[in-house]
């Protein structure tokens, strides 16, 4: 019998040695690679390609929109197949994605550009999703998503820094191979990972506990429920398209006004550097005031922080954009799932992450007509979109006031550190 479980155990030892915290440490890793390299190193980078390699801005929109529909393809090919979520197949992803910003430095073709950055896009969802699942899987053994998440903002930060360092040694072409290095280096930790699929289908995924939608798999019926999760994913919906507008442009302005890449490097580094602690921090505050109201907050700090960039093109007001940025994007992910999942709707997460992608798709190309040297008008487009997106979560977070249940959820609200409620029951984070 004990020669049988030690047999049992030996190939599980060998798949990964890493165990608790190590597991967060090492998807931190993966998600640097996978999303703050992999999927927004395009960011710093488009000013210099403007520059060098004869695109405009409208071709940035476009070729980064390509990026933002291979995520969302990626994310729901997962969500319907989570069986490909496994170890080798994540390692083929992460070749796939090393590669795809390898060939970005053979062509300057826009549509060779555009089906590059899907692939990439792709394979950033499939790195994303298979790294926070298996955090979620080991969370009992003290692995966090509240350390993981912060990868993300780390990886920003690293590919600010990257441009700051590397962009007077290198040209465009060399720019694109030295992140395909960086991000195969970042990868190496992830590599080690014990790699799990999303838990089943009843709004697990990623690791959100499903215990409350199993006690109540019948609110979702509700009309007062059905009306707050309309408000919720239209919010969601709404900041997908807003925030996207200043994720994709806030270098390029940037730079173009200063004709230089360096202040550019420099607020990036600055959204990456507030992206950091923003998942645990807004969490923190969700559990004071309540989820819907920290949501509505978050986007309200954003909405303000991109109207600064609006109003003036200096650089102390791009510097306050990308604090509110950085400070919020990410926070506005989880603490939306959060709200969703409260609601006990089925499969909140997944209805959630695609909407929230769809809008990213869009976000890019409705500013592309009105994009000029400034970018002020497409500033201002994205405060009014993301101030939109605050109203939203508002009426959202009263209606869920209204019908009874938001003062409960207060005080039960999932933590993102794998911690338990007041109650002793266990509560997971969740996903971008």
């Amino acid at each position: 019998m004990n020669d049988q479980l030690i047999s049992e155990r030996v190939p599980s030892a060998r798949i990964s040695p890493l165990r608790g915290r190590r597991v967060s440490v090492a998807a931190a890793a993966g998600l640097a690679a996978a999303m703050g390299v992999g999927r927004f190193v395009f960011t710093p980078l488009l000013p210099i390609m403007t520059a060098s390699a004869g695109l405009s801005a409208g071709d940035g929109a476009v070729i980064a929109t390509g990026n933002y529909a291979g995520y969302l393809a990626g994310a729901l090919l997962l969500t319907r197949m989570p069986h490909l979520s496994r170890r080798s197949t994540f390692l083929v992803w992460s070749v796939v994605l090393i590669a795809s910003e390898a060939a970005m430095a053979t062509t300057a073709q826009v549509t060779a550009q555009t089906g590059l950055r899907c692939v990439a896009g792709a394979a950033s969802a499939a790195i994303f999703i298979a790294c926070a699942a298996t955090v979620a899987h080991h969370r009992d053994e003290g692995a966090s998503l509240g350390v993981a998440f912060a990868g993300v903002g780390a990886g920003i930060a690293t590919t600010g820094v990257y441009t700051l360092l590397a962009a007077p040694h290198l040209t465009w072409q060399g720019l694109w191979l030295g992140s395909a290095l960086l991000t195969a280096l970042l990868l190496v930790p992830a590599w080690l990972l014990d790699i799990r699929g999303e838990k089943g289908d009843t709004g697990t995924e990623l690791g959100i506990d499903s215990n409350a939608a199993l006690a109540q798999s019948r609110a979702e019926t509700a009309p007062a429920v059905r009306r707050v999760w309309r408000f919720l994913l239209a919010c969601y919906f709404v900041e997908g398209v807003g925030y996207i507008i200043v994720g994709t442009f806030l270098v390029a302005a940037v730079a173009g006004h200063r004709g230089s890449s360096v202040a550019g490097a420099v607020v990036w580094t600055i959204v990456g550097l507030a992206a950091v602690p923003a998942t645990v921090g807004w969490h923190a505050i969700a559990r004071r005031i309540g989820t819907g109201p920290a949501l509505t907050a978050a986007l309200m700090v954003q909405a303000v922080g991109t109207a600064s960039a609006a109003i003036s093109g200096s650089l102390a007001a791009a510097a306050v954009a990308a604090l509110a940025f950085g400070a919020t994007f990410l926070g506005a992910v989880v603490l939306a799932i959060d709200f969703g999942h409260q609601l006990s709707v089925t499969r909140a997460a997944a209805s959630l992450t695609a909407v929230y992608a769809v809008g990213q798709v869009i976000g890019p190309l409705i500013v592309v007509p009105v994009i000029g040297d400034s970018f002020a008008t497409a500033f201002t487009l994205a405060a009014v979109i993301i101030a939109v997106a605050a109203t939203l979560a508002l009426a959202a977070t009263l209606l869920h006031h209204n019908s009874g249940r938001g003062d409960h959820h207060r005080a039960s609200a999932p933590s993102i550190r794998g911690g338990g409620d007041r109650r002793g029951n266990r509560h997971d984070g969740d996903h971008a």
